[in-house]
């Protein structure tokens, strides 16, 4: 009943976000600030606490790190057989990416943090690291390579290298491994801070979630649900199950692939050529229907 009252407490914050955008409380100027102050501050934040204290050696394994890799570009690929048929090439690019890329900085992350120990938390951060690290520019060459767009390559990879929630990550990771000793007022204090991350996300995604009537396709969208919380999640719990992986790691990696097409997504889909109505509306359908699915993942790996 516990996990049961936390996602449902994410739906209301989700249509909080999206009911103060409808009415215009959170305009495109404050919605700004308010994704500014998760991106830049509150998920930097939770992930340098949840790393700062343990040495790379003892999170990141070659398990771990193959297993990813795996799952990653094994739903990719079963998304491009998926969704071959499709005869709208944008709509078609936008299935394939919304198929694997997922939401893993302001939902799955912070999820994590709110339902389980410091542990478990620990090794999503690097899941996090790793999967960001491969899905966005495997993302990236999807879209502008089948609708013939021209991604500048170099200034998205700048981007990711100045990513605070990956500077965050190495940060951490690099006074763990060192042994720095972090005072423990400063330890406190971003521990408070990375405790608004979920909140401040997950309004940010509600004020973002658009849909359209026109975008409706329920085969295509149905068939981007099933892959992304149905398929990868699957995936994940039978990859690491047979690599014998700890519990933490498990339950890390199942449950941070389970989670929603990102809403970065849509952005890609639209400075790209991809059909970013369409986009929002899979954002939205995969968010709203992971609240169930992401129930019973937590319940079982639990």
């Amino acid at each position: 009943m516990e996990v049961l009252g936390r996602l449902l407490a994410l739906l209301v914050l989700l249509l909080l976000g999206t009911g103060l955008r409808t009415t215009g409380v959170l305009n495109t100027q404050r919605t700004a600030r308010l994704n500014a102050a998760a991106y830049y501050v509150a998920l930097p934040a939770l992930i340098f606490v949840s790393t700062y204290d343990q040495a790379i050696g003892d999170l990141l394994s070659l398990e771990l790190l193959g297993g990813l890799l795996f799952v990653l570009f094994s739903t990719a690929g079963i998304a491009w057989v998926v969704h071959r048929g499709r005869s709208s090439t944008p709509r078609r690019s936008v299935a394939i990416v919304q198929s694997y890329h997922s939401n893993l900085g302001y939902l799955g992350l912070p999820l994590v943090a709110a339902t389980f120990g410091a542990d478990v938390t620990a090794i999503a951060s690097v899941v996090l690291g790793v999967v960001t690290l491969t899905q966005l520019p495997l993302t990236i060459i999807i879209l502008s390579t089948l609708n013939g767009a021209d991604a500048a390559m170099s200034d998205e990879l700048h981007r990711l290298a100045t990513n605070p929630v990956l500077l965050a990550l190495l940060a951490g990771l690099t006074i763990g491994s060192i042994g720095v000793t972090m005072p423990p007022v400063a330890a406190t204090g971003l521990d408070v801070v990375g405790a608004l991350a979920l909140p401040l996300a997950l309004l940010c995604v509600g004020a973002s979630l658009q849909t359209s009537a026109r975008s409706l396709e329920l085969g295509a969208a149905g068939s981007v649900i099933a892959l992304k919380i149905g398929c990868m999640p699957l995936l994940a719990w039978l990859v690491f199950s047979l690599l014998s992986v700890d519990s933490a790691t498990f339950t890390a990696t199942v449950v941070m692939l389970g989670t929603p097409t990102a809403v970065s997504t849509f952005v890609f889909a639209t400075e790209l050529g991809g059909d970013e109505e369409f986009a929002s509306l899979n954002v939205f359908l995969t968010t709203l229907v992971s609240i169930g699915t992401l129930f019973v993942l937590i319940t079982l790996v639990s």
